[in-house]
């Protein structure tokens, strides 16, 4: 006995399997291309890194060590602080290179 399976439509403002024409670029559910997306992403991971390192080294050089011994004394809530703060600015220096470049997106 075999049962009649109904084919699974995809979630609405995504293209069917197969709908794309030959050569076409994926796009997100937004529209936003995919390729614009994942390079916001990885910009975003990139200069979070980078600004965390910055804010790090800067909290050594004024003497906020943010992994210091002692516990949690001024010095070391400051060091972390930093740290946060670098991070967080290089996100939004990404994101402020990526809509200067491509626009607002729409997510």
């Amino acid at each position: 006995m075999s049962e009649k399976r109904h084919p699974v439509s995809p979630p609405p403002g995504r293209p069917k399997t197969g709908s794309l024409p030959p050569g076409g670029t994926a796009q997100s559910a937004k529209g936003a291309p995919m390729r614009q997306l994942l390079l916001l992403g990885v910009a975003q991971a990139v200069l979070f890194v980078v600004g965390a390192l910055l804010g790090r080294w800067l909290g050594l050089a004024l003497g906020f060590d943010a992994f210091g011994a002692g516990g949690y004394s001024n010095s070391v809530i400051f060091g972390i602080l930093l740290i946060g703060l670098g991070g967080g600015g290089g996100v939004q220096l990404a994101r402020a290179w990526y809509i200067r470049k491509y626009g607002p997106t729409r997510y």
